[in-house]
């Protein structure tokens, strides 16, 4: 085989360039192609996701509660009548009478109150609902875009290893290469084809996540944006927002729901008092209509010390409560920080042995030309650079699975 021949199966064969235009392409991506389509998927998840439906409809509770707390203690109708006939002057000879009990001025206010701190603590469980979701579905999306680059790796790469395997078994044919070499070639594609095979079920398992996510069928297909890559420069984070996240603004609602509950209970008990009317049948007198009112007093009200001591406790644990959550967000929220950053490290060094690779790849072709090729140490090199491609996929996914956790920790709505 001459060189002549050795640089034009070189420079025509689109196999061979293949994985190299693929490298290029990934490089010059744009994010906000895909940052709308991911966008667009949260929406539909926040829409129909069964999880954020059932904390919504808890929420419709809870705020259906403030209507009943304006209800009053059923109302006492009783009566009476004798049977039996007496002669007897001004002998009663049946009653009837209605009484409603009232509670203490205040406490049908101070009811409704705590019912509406209530509803307003499950209300904030809505935005946490749908933190976590659009969490989810970003993080389902970044494992699907995963899979789907690397699947197209594996296929140009395996192109490739059937470009060398022509150059093989033309070297072959002249006697500067071994059937050994061939075979190498061969089973290095048997290898990818298999990873290959393993990554379609990876996807196909993920896929039904991401569709079970958003309430759909599935085996709903997913069209994964190709505009992908890291910004520049990352936004500063402003750890003060953190206090505004509702997994901590929630504890103030749960303080203001002990609050109420405090006044509630001293509206409790203090007495209660009802108004009602009695009227009375009178034998040969004239019957009588009588007014009544009654007084129910507290006198053992151990209880409601009880709850008052509770409540203190409860404002206490609260408070505790919230240090430790404050503690575990930042904790957390770090974290992904610093993986957000060792994914953008990882990423430039990919990036630079992928450079690195490629000059060694131009440096064997060159031997290729003269003759003095060796293609184990081709498949070496192709190996090296299958390896950083996949890393450098899995570090792009892996910046954004950290961004979807800082998301959650710091986005304003």
């Amino acid at each position: 085989m001459n060189s002549n021949f050795k640089t034009t199966f070189l420079s025509r064969n689109p196999k061979f360039w293949m994985p190299r235009i693929f490298l290029f392409s990934l490089i010059f991506l744009s994010w906000s192609a895909q940052g709308q389509q991911l966008e667009t998927f949260i929406d539909e998840a926040v829409r129909n996701n069964p999880n954020i439906q059932a904390v919504e409809k808890q929420h419709a509770i809870a705020t259906e509660k403030v209507s009943e707390t304006s209800t009053l203690p059923d109302t006492q109708f009783s009566g009476g009548y004798t049977l039996s006939k007496t002669e007897m002057p001004m002998m009663q000879q049946g009653e009837f009478s209605v009484m409603q009990m009232l509670p203490w001025f205040g406490t049908i206010s101070a009811r409704g109150k705590y019912a509406t701190a209530m509803a307003d603590a499950d209300f904030v469980d809505i935005e946490i609902a749908k933190r976590k979701i659009a969490m989810a579905v970003s993080q389902s999306y970044y494992r699907l875009y995963e899979i789907t680059k690397k699947q197209e790796v594996l296929d140009s790469n395996i192109e490739l290893l059937r470009a060398y395997e022509q150059m093989a078994l033309a070297s072959v044919e002249v006697g500067q290469a071994t059937a050994v070499s061939v075979l190498r070639l061969q089973m290095r594609q048997n290898d990818l084809l298999k990873t290959k095979l393993v990554l379609e079920q990876n996807y196909a398992a993920e896929l039904t996540t991401f569709n079970k996510i958003l309430n759909r069928e599935e085996v709903t297909d997913v069209s994964i944006s190709d505009s992908w890559t890291i910004p520049e420069k990352d936004v500063e984070i402003d750890f003060s927002t953190l206090m505004l996240h509702p997994e901590i603004t929630k504890f103030n609602e749960l303080n203001e729901v002990v609050s109420q509950a405090d006044i509630l209970n001293k509206k409790e008990s203090a007495p209660d008092f009802g108004i009602g009317v009695q009227y009375m049948l009178l034998n040969e007198a004239p019957n009588m209509l009588m007014p009544m009112a009654t007084l129910s007093i507290p006198i053992f009200n151990k209880k409601y010390k009880s709850v008052t001591r509770q409540n203190k406790l409860k404002f206490e644990e609260l408070e505790i409560q919230k240090q430790a959550s404050e503690n575990s967000l930042m904790t957390q929220l770090q974290t992904a920080i610093r993986n957000r950053n060792s994914a953008r490290i990882s990423l430039e060094t990919q990036d630079n042995n992928l450079k690195q690779a490629q000059n060694a790849t131009e440096i064997l072709f060159k031997n290729y030309e003269t003759g003095t090729i060796d293609f184990r140490e081709v498949l070496d090199v192709q190996e090296l650079q299958l390896k950083f491609q996949i890393s450098r996929i899995e570090a792009i996914g892996a910046y954004y699975i950290q961004k979807s956790i800082i998301d959650y920790y710091t986005a304003e709505k």
